[in-house]
């Protein structure tokens, strides 16, 4: 995930994340089409685990730490298990030493267009003075547990997708649509993989629907007990803005209540008087009713309804950074900026600002907002870096439908519902093109594991990678597949 994902988020996001949940209940666990979850029979699912296992430790060994990325070595890898197995596989670099990988099976007479399972293969860096294992040793430990930068985020999520379609081709199974295998380099830092794949093969990949990361299963997040899995459809959009300052400039030693540092100063005054409210759309809160289902008592009764939601829940969430982010439109501080010797007033100095704008608003409405909060405080300006509103992936879609069935049969205990992501994946670059976007790893991690992600000591617990692939596997069938396994013998 993103330098503007779990970095910025950390790991209390987890609890702030689906505490906060927006979008629709989930549906009852339907039947889950035995015609095509009849394949997953016939995959030994402890060989299937220890495969996976060896995959993701040889996987994780592969320093592919960004900066600099060095994701072709990753690339390449991946690709030599797919040829081995008799997989059309492409790799192609999109700058020196940072590739994408591109795999296809095919349906023969394709009925729908095809899905697309998006990973990717850079990770962010490590401090290995912290760790207690080797990042890059892909050691299991007599806990059971996979050591490595990139268990969680993403490359665990990446090898569950791969070993899907590697079984999807040894079993034969018959497909209505393609299912294609995506890994990129570069999302940690600029999304330059991403990006390219969208400029130069978007047309010919044809992805309708796409899963990646933005969500998961938290064991305890909120209840004891209670499990609480998310599947991101939309992020935030994004506006970066530098906020300037200009004043008359001079010696440091003479106070100057018209400097530009001075005037910076006030104007971020003013924007800390800034008290959004918190918004309440129908699918929160309709996700808010789910989780009172399942927890039942006072709490439970609090959470099914909506005036009581907003009343009472409504302060818990603003005190916290993290459920402030996903009910509301947010500023915050990320730089400074201006000249730099102690003696000298400069004559410009600016604030680096991160907008996060909640689906529906724009960069210009906040814009809007923020230069009316600092009129009156001469010499400010604003210079906009970038801006991106957020797209969103309908939730009334058969693909996601099959997420939630898969995930409440696998799971029948927990809350399923979508997420609004604060930060960003590779999907902020695809929504917008159509493709119908789904984050969902499927594992369940306790807060503490949690923590690894983009910190120290990153791992996974070899049985939550086996389950994972066969959930994986079990929503590939149920979106993909076209026809029953055969007979045992047959």
């Amino acid at each position: 995930m993103g330098r503007i994902g779990w970095r910025a988020l950390g790991v209390g996001v987890a609890v702030a994340v689906l505490a906060t949940c927006a979008a629709r209940a989930p549906v009852p666990p339907e039947d889950p089409h035995p015609e095509r979850q009849s394949w997953v029979s016939r995959v030994d699912w402890q060989a299937a685990r220890d495969e996976a296992v060896s995959v993701l430790s040889s996987y994780l060994a592969i320093d592919t730490s960004n900066p600099p990325g060095r994701e072709t070595l990753g690339a390449d890898y991946l690709a030599g298990l797919l040829t081995a197995e008799g997989i059309e596989v492409t790799t192609y670099a999109f700058a020196p030493g940072r590739s994408n990988l591109i795999a296809r099976l095919k349906a023969d007479v394709p009925q729908e267009p095809p899905l697309c399972l998006l990973s990717h293969i850079d990770v962010v860096t490590v401090e290995r003075e912290h760790w207690k294992q080797d990042p890059f040793a892909g050691l299991v430990d007599d806990q059971g547990y996979l050591w490595g930068r990139g268990a969680l985020d993403m490359k665990g999520v990446g090898v569950v997708e791969l070993l899907s379609m590697v079984w999807l081709h040894r079993l034969g199974v018959p497909l209505r649509r393609d299912v294609v295998l995506l890994a990129v380099g570069d999302e940690e830092v600029d999304n330059l993989g991403v990006r390219d794949l969208a400029a130069n093969h978007w047309d010919e990949l044809g992805c309708a629907h796409i899963f990646n990361e933005g969500g998961m299963g938290v064991d305890g997040a909120l209840f004891d007990g209670l499990t609480t899995f998310a599947i991101s459809y939309t992020e935030k959009g994004a506006l970066w803005l530098r906020m300037w300052a200009e004043g008359e400039p001079g010696h440091g030693s003479t106070p100057m209540p018209d400097s530009a540092p001075v005037r910076l100063q006030q104007a971020l005054a003013r924007l800390d008087t800034r008290k959004p409210e918190p918004v309440w759309s129908d699918e929160l809160l309709q996700f808010t009713h789910a989780i009172g289902e399942r927890t039942g008592g006072l709490t439970g009764a609090v959470l099914r309804s909506r005036s009581l939601t907003k009343a009472l829940a409504a302060p818990r969430f603003m005190a916290n950074p993290l459920g402030e982010a996903m009910l509301t439109n947010t500023v915050n501080v990320t730089g400074f900026g201006g000249a730099q010797a102690p003696n000298v007033v400069p004559s410009e100095v600016f604030a680096q600002l991160d907008v996060r704008m909640l689906p529906g608003v724009t960069g210009e409405q906040m814009l809007g907002e923020l230069e009316a909060l600092v009129d009156g405080v001469p010499g400010i300006r604003f210079e906009r870096i970038a801006d991106s509103p957020a797209a969103v992936s309908p939730v009334q879609d058969p693909v996601y439908d099959a997420v939630v069935r898969q995930l409440q049969i696998h799971f029948p205990d927990a809350a399923v519902g979508p997420i609004v992501m604060p930060g960003s994946t590779d999907c902020g670059e695809l929504r917008p093109l159509g493709a119908h976007c789904y984050g969902i790893a499927p594992f369940v991690f306790t807060t503490d594991e949690m923590r690894g992600m983009h910190g120290h000591d990153e791992r996974i617990h070899v049985d939550n990678l086996g389950r994972g692939l066969q959930v994986m596997f079990s929503i590939v069938l149920d979106v993909a597949a076209a026809a029953p396994a055969p007979a045992i013998g047959g």
